[in-house]
This record gives structure tokens, sequence and C-alpha cells, in this order.
């Protein structure tokens, strides 16, 4: 391609005409407020969603020791599997006002629009006004970001903090000086990331990074300079509740949650970090792209590939372009971000959720908006762009297709034939030599329908259903009619339990004991603290034999609770010890399958024995 054929420097925001700016205003509040609808409305139906960080919100709510340190319950007997960072703003929202369904999944719809509006703003850097607002428009209808919307769930935080670190690194470039200030606050945003999902969150990093070094002004010396500062940022801004945690004696903090030996850095490097890529075999997998595309493909994967096509193509239009350029610093941060976060999450052995997946859903929206605005901008003196252009929009609009059929003929189907007329009318616009001005916005209309009519429909889907548990999935899912599932995840707990637990709670620090993750639906039944004996699995050594027996001792705990179905009792762990220990001393009683003793009434048999001790 020539010269004179390479597109323009992008419109940067500071020198487009008043005009602009006011249309641009227009349609982004527009697009803000669409996105705030589709995460809000009816997202109550779920109830408390995932219980598990519902009850650590509770927790955080009454007790300021518990919001400090993630605990699952306000006693601060053990916190949750993840640093507190999420929890910090659900619990300070219900703290606002009170804990309730809305209370605890308005916040995740905050963080949805906030990654929107951010992507907007920096895309809108890199490629112009209109690029912002289409990245903006393809991230809000990815399905999974519309599920973690409305989902309690903290990577709705992540992304947002996450594209807000490619904002400010975006600023960064754009400074004369180097925006030295600009690439510290990324790596705080990093930083508060990492207080949110850990070691996913920095996945992204060498992205953020390759853009300083790349694209940031000045002499390489200089570049290396900030990114050491924008390192050293995110060290304090995750770090000191690192650190926190490391110097604050076991004995006045919550176990922490998901680790072997108590250590924020354990569960880092062992169950929430390394144990989740390697798996069991302690070997790292090959990526396999076909994961994405397969069962996370009506998750994230909508623009997937046209994202991949759209990268490579990206490479051709910014050859021989200056180092500082905008659109090429897009391409970086954008292209650097899919190929490493698509790598490892396509290659994880360990626990993986579909939802991993919103991680990659900014940079195929960014890509496709950025290139693809592009190429429309040459159509006319690059007679290929719109060829390549034409061609990317009906392979994309067929794989929607494909993505919309694969669980039959579920009601979003209907736009089957919106996305095929679109395309059709997109790709014979942009054939056609010497369209009629008029005819542009049809076209453009056209490529914009068939771009976000799939996903779009599957979001309001998945508005729709309800959603429970910890694997969430976006799409039709069961009518609020149909919940609760039949699954021991989703039983809730028996009247007779929660009312019997709630009657005995005075007076005690914790109202009971539950293996497990059902301990979180037990507290939010009663509304006291219910210790989570052994973690979420039930497989933590916390508390142990002996610390358990002293909290009886004490009269710290009045019930141990066995909720059916939870599989948190098994041999050979702590909590199994602890169980094993406790049916042979105390009574117990049973209701529809969940078994409750009461830690304070010994058997006459554990009476005597303990009498003749």
């Amino acid at each position: 391609m020539s010269t004179a054929l390479r597109p323009r420097t992008p419109v940067t925001p500071d020198d487009a005409p008043p005009h602009r700016h006011r249309a641009f205003r227009g349609w982004l509040a527009v697009e803000l407020v669409a996105a705030a609808l589709l995460y809000t409305v009816g997202a109550a139906r779920s109830g408390w969603a995932n219980a598990f960080y519902a009850a650590a919100t509770q927790a955080g709510s009454l007790s300021w020791h518990a919001y400090l340190f993630g605990a699952l319950d306000p006693a601060g007997g053990i916190t949750i599997d993840k640093p507190p960072a999420a929890i910090w703003l659900s619990a300070a929202c219900a703290r606002l006002f009170g804990l309730t369904p809305t209370s605890l999944l308005w916040p995740q719809a905050a963080c949805g629009v906030a990654a929107v509006a951010l992507l907007v703003a920096t895309v809108r850097r890199q490629a112009g006004d209109t690029a912002g607002l289409v990245a903006g428009a393809l991230l809000a209808v990815t399905p999974v970001v519309t599920l973690l919307a409305r989902y309690d769930n903290p990577d709705a935080l992540m992304v947002a903090l996450l594209v807000g670190a490619a904002y400010t690194v975006t600023r960064a470039v754009d400074r004369p000086e180097g925006g030295a200030g600009w690439v510290a606050a990324t790596g705080v945003l990093v930083g508060l990331a990492f207080l949110t999902k850990l070691g996913q969150a920095l996945l992204v990093v060498p992205a953020l990074a390759a853009v300083v070094l790349v694209a940031a002004p000045g002499p390489w010396w200089r570049r290396v300079g900030r990114l050491l500062g924008g390192g050293a940022a995110v060290l304090v801004s995750a770090g000191w509740w690192v650190v926190l945690v490391q110097l604050t004696p076991a004995a006045d903090r919550p176990y922490v949650g998901g680790s072997t030996d108590n250590t924020v850095l354990g569960l880092a490097l062992g169950y929430d970090g390394l144990a989740r890529v390697t798996g069991s075999s302690g070997r790292l997998n090959s990526a396999n792209w076909g994961r994405l595309l397969g069962s996370g493909g009506d998750q994230a994967g909508w623009f997937l590939p046209a994202a991949m096509v759209f990268l490579v193509l990206g490479v051709v239009l910014v050859r021989g372009r200056p180092r500082t350029d905008p659109f090429r610093a897009g391409l970086v941060l954008w292209g650097g971000w899919l190929l490493v976060v698509g790598v490892v999450l396509s290659g994880l052995q360990g626990i993986s959720h579909s939802y991993y997946s919103i991680e990659i859903a900014p940079a195929t929206a960014a890509l496709c908006a950025v290139v693809g605005t592009r190429l429309w901008a040459v159509r006319e003196s690059w007679r290929g762009a719109a060829v390549l252009l034409g061609t990317v929009t009906v392979g994309s609009a067929l794989w929607a297709c494909a993505l919309l059929l694969r669980r039959g003929l579920s009601w979003p189907a209907v736009v089957v034939p919106v996305l095929a007329l679109s395309a059709a009318v997109a790709l014979g616009g942009l054939l056609w030599r010497g369209l009629p001005g008029r005819f542009g916005r049809v076209v453009v209309t056209a490529l914009l329908v068939s771009a976000l009519a799939g996903p779009a429909a599957w979001s309001v889907a998945t508005a729709q259903a309800v959603h429970h548990g910890s694997g969430p999935t976006a799409g039709p899912g069961m009518p609020p009619s149909a919940a609760p599932a039949d699954s021991p995840l989703f039983t809730p707990v028996p009247t007779a339990v929660s009312e019997l637990v709630a009657q005995g709670a005075a007076g005690y620090e914790w109202a009971a004991g539950v293996p497990g993750r059902r301990a979180a639906d037990l507290q939010l039944a009663v509304g006291s603290a219910v210790f989570e004996l052994g973690g979420y699995k039930g497989t933590d050594p916390a508390p142990t034999l002996a610390q358990f027996q002293q909290f009886v001792s004490q009269h710290r705990v009045h019930y141990l609770v066995l909720a059916g179905g939870s599989g948190a009792t098994g041999t050979g762990t702590t909590v199994g010890a602890i169980v094993d220990w406790a049916v042979h001393r105390f009574d117990s009683r049973s209701f529809g399958g969940w078994t409750v003793l009461d830690l304070s009434a010994p058997t006459a048999r554990a009476a005597l024995a303990a009498g003749r001790g």
C-alpha cells in the first residue's frame, strides 16, 4: 500500500470541532444509558446470585474487621478465596443502602458501565470518536460482560480497573513529556485489580508495558525509568494489603481462605495462581484457541475471529508510521492484551470457568473498532479495504448465526435473518463502486447491525435469566419461575434449620459452623455469623480440630450444621476430623437431609466419658 493510501493520524478529542464534540457526547450518553438498563433491569431476580460473595458482603457491612480482611463471616473466622477489593465495593454499598439483592448487584452494573465508558475514552484517543463509540457498543453487548455486570463475582470490577489502566497508559503516551504520572496511575489501577482477582489481573501487564516501551515519547532510558516507576506503583497499591495480612498475627485475623499456609502469597501462587494454569499435573499446557471459540464462544467469542483478522490487517495499516503514532500504540496495547490473555485462558489445566473470558472482551471490542473504522475510512483510496471489511463482516455474521443456533432454537435465534440481511447489504454497499453518498449511512447501519444484533440478543436473554452458583454462563437460562433448581448447590436452607440456628445465635460468636460453601447460604438465611469450616471446598486446614474443640469448650460456636449434598465432610481432611469428633459427642437432629448438632448438648455417653476423664 502506498504512502498516500495509509490512514491519517486519527482526530484526537482535543482537536475535534465543537459540533463533533456535541454529537459524540449525545451518542455516548445513549450508549451508557442503554448499557445501564441492560445491566440493572430485573437483576434482583437472581437474589444473592453467588451466595459466597454475598455472605462476605454481609460480613463486611456488619464488621469493619471483616471488611478489611475480606472475611466470609462477621466474626472473622476465614476469608473468601480472593483479596477483598470487590467486597470493599459491595459492602460499602450495603452499609449505605442496606443489604439487598439490589444493593449487592448494582455496584457490579456500575463497574460494567464504567468499563464501557473507559473503553470509549481509550479507543477515542487511539482512533477517533467513531471508533470509540463502536468499541463501547461492542463491549456493552458482549454477553459475558452482561452476565457479570448482573452478578456478584469480582470479575466486573477487575475488568473496569484494567480498562482504566488501558486509558491511563494511553494518556501517558499522549503526553509530550512521557506522562510519568499517568504511568504511575496505570500501576495503581493494576495493583487494585490484583487485589480483586490476584494473578489474573497481571495478564495484561505485558501489553501495558509494551505500550510504554514502544510508543511513549522520549529516549529509551526515560521510557524504562517510567516503566519501573509504574511497576513500583503496582507493588505499593497491591502490596500494602498483602503486607498487612502478613504482619497481623494469625490469631488476630481470619485464616486466608483457599491457602494451605494462611498467607496471601500461598493463595496467589497456589489455589488461585499456578494451580489454575498447570492443574494437578504441574505442567503448562499449550494454548488451545478452540476452547475460547468452543464452550466459551457464546460468552466472549463473538468478536474473537474478527479481532484476530483485524489484528493482522492492523499491522499492515501501520507499516512505516511513527513509533509514537496513537493508532500504532492502540494495536500494541489491544493486540498484546488479546494474545497474552487468550494464550493463558485457552491453556488452563486447573479450575476454569467460561466467564473468565470476560478479560479478552475489551481487546476484541477495541481491535474490531480501531481497525474496522480505519478500513472504512480508507475504502475509497484503497479498494482492498472495502473487500476485506466486507469479507470480515460476512464471516462474523455467519459466526454469530452459528453461536445463536448452538443451543437449538432458543428465542435469540430470531435475529438470524436480520444478521443475514444486514451482512448482505453491508457487503453489497462496500463492493459497489461509486456508492451514492446518501446510501453511506445505510451501509454503516448494516455494518453495525450485523455486528451487534447477535450478541445483543444473547445479552438480552442473559438479562432475562436467573443465575446462581459459582459457574454462571451467559445466554438463555432458566426462567424465574423455575428457580431454584434441584441441584444441592441451589437447594435453599430448610426453614427449620435456619429458624433453629437463628434462635440459638444469641451469646455465641458463631451461630454455627458449616463445612464448605453452604456456610454462606446459612449465614444469609439467619443473619448471624456462621463459620465456613475448611473454606469454600471444605479442604482448608482451618480451623484445626484442636481450635474447634477450644471454640466449643469456650461456648463460641453453638451448632455444627452438615448440609445435605455439600460434599465437604470427607475423610482425610481437617473438616472430616471435626465432623467425626462431633458426631460421637453431641446430640443431632435431621431436617430434610441437613443434620444439626447442638454443640452445647453432649450426648449422655460423651458427658459420662468426660466426667470420668
